[in-house]
């Protein structure tokens, strides 16, 4: 299994704070995020917005990053602060 997590507005939108999906091989952030979007319409907009960032294993990566059983894939906006 892998956890996927969502923060700050992210949660809000979803009404949720982290689902558990099955990993499958030549998995990577993008297939994930894909996958998550055909969930439903709400979904499918909060996931295909442009300045989603991603990390794996607490390290911010790209849509590229392999992801593996056990991981942990954490979906988060943009950081902003003064």
């Amino acid at each position: 299994m892998i956890k996927v997590l969502f923060f700050a507005r992210l949660r809000e939108q979803l009404s949720t704070d982290s689902i558990q999906i099955h990993a499958s091989d030549e998995l990577t952030t993008d297939k994930i995020r894909q996958q998550l979007a055909q969930t439903n319409e709400l979904w499918s907009k909060v996931m295909s917005a442009d300045s989603l960032l991603v990390a794996v294993n607490q390290q911010v990566t790209d849509w590229s990053q392999q992801v593996n059983e056990g991981d942990e894939v954490a979906f988060f906006p943009p950081v902003t602060g003064g």
